[in-house]
């Protein structure tokens, strides 16, 4: 016993001892860190307090870190007809999730048949891919598009297909591809392996950082949009909820607009509050959603760096 205890303590990890000189460069790293992470967190920290101040107390003294004068009137503006934007909210989470699936499965595809060393029209639709980042058809033929070839006008289809495919999520995607061995797919094909299955049991589950990646830059992309909603959609009960906010704004700075040219004062009316208001609303899901993918996103934005 006694010697089985000596060579386990003879191969147990020995701890290393810092020097004076170390420790303080560790602790002025972390003090560094502690602090950009508090200067992130300040904005965040202003957003929700300015939220729940009153419009006057705003006028009068400005932003703070502690609300001033407590209010809800803002969230009661957004919430005054809760349905639609519970509505909004189903919109928005249904266009996100399809538009992000789609997206990843047309851009991993995509990116794994032009990183094929076989496959000898690779660099000509590279080429191709590339182009139209530089060029593009411009927002009237797009609409036209849209609109009179496609028929997508007050379709959820227009909120999906803009935002599936991005050329630079393509280049991304195709790094991440790139590092995967030719020589697992050669041994696949040699096992009999067709196509789709090298690419769904082979490929995929090794771009598990890439994935997430580029699912939160799509996912993100199709929460913020609302810019194609006010194009496309024409029926309240297809507005995502960025477009509905946008919406309760404009209604707001409207009536308080026909209120001041009619000699009306109007109070207690949120304008900054009700800006900040909206941000929390819209933001919350994200903010939620992001420290469950934040492992696979660090080691996706950092693999070039690493592997050149």
């Amino acid at each position: 016993m006694a010697k089985n205890d000596k060579d386990m303590m003879a191969s147990a990890p020995r701890k290393i001892k810092l020097s004076a000189s170390s420790k303080a460069f560790y602790v002025i790293c972390y003090s560094i860190v502690l602090l950009v992470a508090v200067v992130c967190l300040i904005p965040f920290l202003l957003l929700l307090s300015g939220s729940v101040t009153a419009e006057q107390w705003i006028s009068f003294h400005g932003f703070s870190l502690i609300p001033g004068e407590f209010s809800l009137e803002a969230y009661g503006i957004i919430f005054k007809t809760p349905e639609r934007i519970i509505r909004a909210y189903g919109v928005s989470i249904f266009i996100t999730a399809v538009g992000t699936l789609l997206g990843l499965l047309l851009t991993t595809m995509t990116a794994y048949v032009i990183s094929r060393k076989d496959f000898k029209y690779r660099n000509w639709l590279s080429f191709f891919f590339y182009f139209t980042t530089l060029f593009n058809g411009g927002m009237v033929s797009t609409y036209i598009f849209y609109i009179q070839y496609l028929h997508l006008k007050d379709n959820m289809l227009a909120l999906i297909l803009p935002g599936m495919f991005n050329v630079f999520y393509l280049l991304i995607m195709r790094t991440f591809v790139n590092n995967v061995p030719f020589s697992l797919i050669e041994s696949a094909k040699l096992d009999g392996a067709g196509e789709w299955r090298i690419l769904f049991t082979i490929i995929l589950p090794l771009l598990k950082s890439g994935l997430a990646t580029i699912g939160l830059f799509l996912a993100l992309g199709y929460w913020n949009d609302w810019y194609n909603a006010m194009l496309y959609m024409s029926t309240e009960t297809k507005y995502p909820l960025q477009y509905m906010l946008y919406s309760i704004q404009q209604q707001t700075q409207a009536l308080s607009r026909i209120a001041a040219q009619a000699g009306i004062q109007v109070q207690n009316l949120p304008s900054n509050s009700l800006k900040l208001a909206m941000a929390v609303v819209a933001t919350g899901p994200i903010v939620i959603v992001y420290p469950f993918v934040q492992k696979y996103f660090i080691a996706g934005i950092t693999i070039g760096s690493v592997k050149g």
